[in-house]
């Protein structure tokens, strides 16, 4: 985030960009709704490839939402762009080959900070090696596998609120101290050492 102003980017990558990405999409859309920052946070979705590019969501992913009275009619795929590294703050891969896609891709460390493993916030997973915490693409399979999906996805949506809560109130933190700060610096007959003080105080309250 850029500022207290800028909503809290996150987007979530698969393979097409047609099931597993898409409903991690709605459903932490869903969830940071129901949480109370449906303004503070924009969750959207991509594909490592074109394959699926311009496609609407698996018929069987937009069912298991449904069923879950969540709607994705709106869904079209697209293959990610290089200029989301920077453009999001919370890059979440779902399964071991996005993961590794995204981490050979990153142009720098701050990008590389950025990529996580969904499941890496599900607290049965979260102590896991990353190649323990990948959802496995179930467009092969049957409506048991996208529940599997749904499941999965799931245990790691609270985990993923708390901590995109705990950043957004850390950068508020961290821009009203700089915005304090900056308004005690420019106040006419300040001496440094109340600047200090003032600073040191805010600091100790953030």
């Amino acid at each position: 985030m850029s500022s207290m102003t800028s909503p809290y980017r996150i987007i979530a990558v698969c393979t097409g960009n047609i099931c597993r990405s898409p409903m991690a999409e709605v459903m932490l859309t869903d969830a940071f709704a129901a949480a109370g920052l449906a303004g503070d946070v924009v969750v959207d979705s991509a594909g490592t490839t074109a394959y699926e590019a311009g496609r609407p969501i698996d018929p069987r992913a937009a069912r298991i939402l449904a069923a879950n009275n969540l709607t994705s009619d709106r869904h079209t795929a697209r293959e990610w762009r290089a200029g989301w590294f920077t453009e999001r703050d919370l890059i979440l891969a779902l399964d071991v080959d996005h993961y590794g896609w995204l981490r050979a891709s990153a142009p720098d460390g701050e990008s590389l900070a950025r990529i996580r493993m969904l499941r890496s916030f599900d607290p049965a997973l979260q102590s896991k090696d990353p190649l323990e915490q990948g959802i496995e693409d179930p467009w092969y399979g049957g409506h048991a596998d996208f529940a599997a999906v749904w499941d999965q996805v799931q245990a790691s949506v609270p985990g993923i609120v708390e901590y995109v809560r705990s950043a957004i109130a850390e950068s508020i933190s961290e821009s009203l101290a700089e915005s304090f700060v900056g308004t005690i610096a420019a106040a006419p007959g300040e001496d440094a050492p109340l600047q200090l003080r003032n600073s040191e105080q805010v600091r100790s309250i953030s």
